[in-house]
């Protein structure tokens, strides 16, 4: 057996992973760029050089993501075999969690949701478009701020009760089947006018969060699957395991970020099937 490599083509990343002739995985790496067809091939040659890889040596390159229709050619005379991206979330989202059955959810600039079983095919359940590129949006109107990694650093300081509104700031008894008075009852429903840019971050990420969180909580109930592997770029960010897990301890949840969480799209891509 060969390596067998997985490209993940997105809107501004390009992911590269490969599993080696023993079945290993190769340590992922990604390349920025606004053209596809660059970012493929850059992310190939780095790929390739840092790990000492011939061409010779890999059996099949495995293409998914938004933007590997524009890979039409072979990739340095090897074939490229294009699969589908609900598939490959599933399929990542179980070898990363090492579950054999769960519900994953990738969340990127939008987010999509699908059922995941070994042996089984992958169902797509649907998605929304709160994502990365709803909080990269709405803090540069907010806060004049783009960069993720800039936002998140004022969200590290933000204090949500300047934002959202929670059930004990509307009421002082008890609410039958609610499990926390620190629930958030609206986002950004209690936004003050001394809110600093530091707390609008916040309330931002936040709101991104729970909202995605909530919706893969539906859909773990609605399938009796009470694992919920959370995947993607967004959930780099270290809010994300502080949201998951008050939400993992109110609802008696399982959300689960495994390692290399971000990379799980291209991870089951080089997992997929031609």
């Amino acid at each position: 057996m060969k390596t067998i490599i997985g490209i993940d083509v997105g809107g501004s990343t390009t992911k590269i992973v490969g599993f080696d002739e023993c079945g290993r995985l190769i340590e992922p790496l990604f390349v920025k760029a606004t053209d596809p067809i660059t970012a493929v091939y850059g992310a190939f040659g780095k790929f390739t050089d840092e790990n000492q890889l011939e061409l010779r040596n890999i059996d099949k390159v495995m293409v998914t993501g938004v933007g590997s229709s524009y890979l039409t050619k072979p990739l340095y005379g090897l074939p490229c075999h294009h699969v589908s991206e609900f598939n490959c979330i599933g399929l990542g989202g179980l070898y990363l969690s090492k579950l054999d059955r769960a519900i994953v959810v990738s969340m990127g600039t939008g987010t999509a949701i699908v059922r995941a079983e070994r042996g089984k095919k992958v169902e797509y359940l649907g998605g929304t478009g709160i994502g990365g590129g709803t909080l990269a949006g709405l803090a540069r109107k907010m806060l004049g701020v783009t960069d993720i990694q800039n936002i998140v650093e004022l969200a590290s300081t933000g204090q949500l009760s300047n934002v959202d509104l929670r059930v004990c700031d509307i009421t002082r008894k008890d609410i039958p089947g609610m499990l926390s008075s620190e629930l958030t009852a609206a986002n950004f429903g209690n936004l003050s006018d001394l809110a600093t840019k530091n707390d609008l971050a916040l309330g931002l990420v936040n709101m991104i969060f729970e909202s995605v969180a909530m919706l893969a909580l539906f859909a773990s109930r609605d399938k009796k699957i009470d694992k919920i592997v959370m995947t993607g770029n967004m959930t780099n960010i270290p809010q994300a395991k502080e949201i998951f897990a008050s939400l993992n301890k109110t609802f008696e949840a399982d959300y689960i970020v495994p390692g290399h969480s971000q990379f799980a799209t291209v991870i089951g891509a080089a997992l997929s099937e031609c």
